[in-house]
């Protein structure tokens, strides 16, 4: 049991130091895209504290991309890395939603 422990605090600290890429895909410059992309950057900023890049793609302009991630919906966030790869849908106006999502808090 202690060994499980010690190896998710291990895990824990290793993706605190990381960079963490993260994918916003987005329809154009909708309301809806632009609330994502603020609702993301604030998110992390108060929980990744500079440790994040965000890449925004815009399906409207490059529809081809789509189906690397296999995106259905819009906006997505695709947590590229750390992996494993998460995907959450909406314009991530829930910050508990996507901080579970994200795994950076465990489920309640």
């Amino acid at each position: 049991m202690k060994k499980l422990a010690t190896r998710a605090v291990r895990k824990q600290k290793k993706s605190e130091k990381a960079t963490w890429e993260l994918r916003l895909y987005v329809a154009g410059q909708t309301a809806k895209s632009f609330q994502a992309f603020a609702n993301l950057k604030r998110i992390c900023e108060e929980h990744l504290g500079g440790r994040y890049q965000i890449e925004v793609v815009d399906l409207m302009k490059n529809p081809e991309l789509a189906k690397g991630d296999q995106i259905f919906a819009l906006p997505t966030l695709v947590r590229k890395l750390p992996e494993p790869v998460r995907k959450i849908i909406g314009d991530l106006s829930n910050t508990e939603r996507v901080l579970v999502g994200l795994d950076l808090r465990p489920r309640a």
